[in-house]
């Protein structure tokens, strides 16, 4: 029989307790929360903030509707929680935490066998003029969630949110679409999600933002917050913005405090380096969730992963191995997923930007095309974007954008799944998924983004992205030292004809083979379609004639008008 001692009763402490329990029902198991509410889904918060949850206490819930209290885990888990005591202090040579009753106004002392850091992380702090002004919040707790929607409920009319990442951008869908706030991001980097996908998609999310009233403000820093009582005011390097409420969403830091003054190894960033037991550098004591550093799957660094689902993972090979068993857990390659408005945001492994951070000598490939096969009445264009590694044709990582969560979903996790296993790129160009009209085409946008990827790699496909494109018109068109080679159809072709006349020639690819002596030799020829497929096509049909300053528009008129950009 062991006394196991968790800090933390949130996500990856109360997975931890009940595995546990259910292996060694006779052991004794103590959670210690320092807020009041535990095992909630903090992931869930936005929803309730937007009011697609109406009820807070679904957030603390079981999938049948019990209320996961103090109560619950005593009498249905056999696990004893104390809210509102905090862990001040781990003292290993006793092997007892020290800990502060909030409730009673009095000090506890908690003997273990086995200790298990659950802690979690706190929002970064801005330190700024007029940060501790009302109306202020991080979204950190269901305590910060009900003052948040307290104040919206009584009426705000402008919103300003400082930062760009999942959290803020999920809070700025939540305040704009239910309660019709005027909603402003403020992020300091030159996109959204900064790191997890290219600027190409997050251009395409930031056209999707403003088309849904978000006014957004990149490459913007905070200076101060003004007000009297309440802020009213956010300072910008480069504007004020009115506010009745601010929301804080820069980022997360391991809440590390007690592991590092127990002497347990962390990073320099302050995650808890843990082996995969997760077992920190002392045994007695695991670590999981927000508060550890996890070895990356692909770089192989260590690296901070703050998503509940590897949370409540870690939790459960936690539990097993307080039993005595030696499960694993290798580590995350950070797969994510993000609903923003009509769109999904997901991605797994590295983007473009942070494999070259990494040392990787990368490069990646970009495809547009309908999840459906292209006769279903009912279908949705899927942009991914795949990132390998040049010399090996290793696949990195995967980003895209759909209108189609559940679809976008599918491609992800398959090539997710795969990520670990160090696959290459023909690995993703014959992978076997489910095929059916209803459901797919028969040559899943998956398989074909790794096709185009290929292609580029083997420099077949020389493709043009959204912004070469813009500098191509802007330069190479007005000049006339270029012309676009529109593949598609009259009817497609008619408007940019009449806007731009004999320097948008139109040769629908089914009939370029017969029509090469009509295109000039002595000009740069930019070749589009509605996806990139046929003017790949016309760009090999060029290549084979001798036509040397050939470039094919990656994704597409699609993928230009998702953009944004103004031809």
């Amino acid at each position: 029989m062991q006394r196991v001692v968790i800090i933390g009763g949130v996500a990856l402490g109360p997975k931890a307790a009940c595995r546990f329990k259910r292996l060694e029902p006779e052991s004794e198991v103590i959670i210690l929360e320092k807020d009041r509410f535990i095992s909630y889904g903090g992931c869930g918060i936005p929803f309730y903030l937007s009011g697609e949850v109406s009820d807070i206490k679904e957030l603390q819930s079981t999938s049948y509707h019990v209320l996961r209290d103090e109560n619950f885990f005593e009498q249905a888990k056999g696990v004893k929680v104390f809210t509102q005591v905090e862990a001040q202090k781990i003292d290993r040579n006793s092997k007892k935490v020290l800990a502060f009753d909030h409730k009673n106004q009095e000090e506890k002392i908690f003997p273990y066998d086995k200790l298990v850091l659950a802690t979690g992380a706190f929002p970064r702090k801005l330190n700024l003029p007029g940060i501790d002004l009302e109306n202020i919040y991080a979204v950190k707790s269901l305590d910060q969630a009900l003052k948040i929607r307290e104040k919206i409920t009584q009426g705000v009319e402008k919103a300003v949110v400082i930062g760009a990442g999942f959290i803020g951008l999920e809070i700025a869908y939540a305040l704009t679409d239910l309660w019709g706030i005027e909603t402003s991001i403020v992020e300091i980097s030159q996109q959204i999600l900064p790191g997890f996908i290219s600027p190409e998609l997050a251009q395409v999310a930031q056209k999707h933002l403003q088309d849904q009233g978000v006014n957004l403000y990149l490459s913007e820093q905070v200076l101060e917050f003004k007000g009297e009582k309440s802020v009213k005011e956010v300072i910008t390097n480069k504007r004020t913005l009115s506010a009745d409420l601010v929301i804080l969403a820069t980022g997360v830091i391991p809440d590390s405090r007690l592991a590092k003054e127990a002497g347990l190894k962390t990073t320099s960033w302050g995650g808890v380096i843990v082996n995969e037991y997760l077992q920190t550098s002392d045994p007695n004591i695991y670590a999981g969730g927000d508060v550890v550093a996890l070895k990356h799957l692909i770089t192989q660094e260590y690296a901070h992963f703050p998503l509940g689902s590897l949370a409540n993972r870690q939790g459960r090979v936690i539990g097993s191995n307080l039993a005595g068993y030696q499960q694993t857990f290798a580590g995350a390659c950070g797969t994510f997923i993000l609903k923003l408005f009509d769109l999904t945001i997901a991605g797994s492994g590295l983007s473009l930007e942070r494999a070259k951070k990494s040392g990787f000598k990368a490069q990646s490939g970009l495809a547009l095309q309908f999840d459906k096969a292209h006769f279903y009445p009912e279908k949705d264009l899927t942009l991914l974007e795949l990132v390998v590694e040049e010399e090996n044709k290793r696949v990195l990582g995967i980003q895209g954008i759909s209108s189609n969560g559940d679809s976008l979903k599918a491609r992800i996790d398959a090539v997710a799944s795969l990520l670990p296993f160090y696959p290459l790129l023909k690995h993703i160009s014959n992978l076997e998924v489910a095929y059916s009209p209803p459901y797919a085409a028969a040559m899943d946008i998956v398989n074909v983004v790794a096709n185009v990827t290929e292609n580029i790699l083997e420099n077949r496909n020389r493709g043009a992205l959204p912004e070469e494109v813009k500098a191509f018109l802007e330069k190479s068109l007005q000049n006339k030292q270029g012309i676009v080679l529109d593949c598609r159809g009259e009817d497609n072709a008619k408007p940019w004809i009449e806007k731009y006349g004999d320097r948008w020639l139109n040769i629908p690819a089914e009939n370029l083979r017969a029509n090469l002596d009509k295109i000039p030799r002595d000009k740069e020829i930019l070749l589009v379609c509605n996806t990139g497929a046929r003017s790949y096509e016309a760009q090999l049909i060029l290549n084979k004639a001798g036509f040397k300053q050939t470039k094919n528009v990656l994704g597409g008129m699609g993928f230009l008008l998702k953009y944004g950009l103004n031809l």
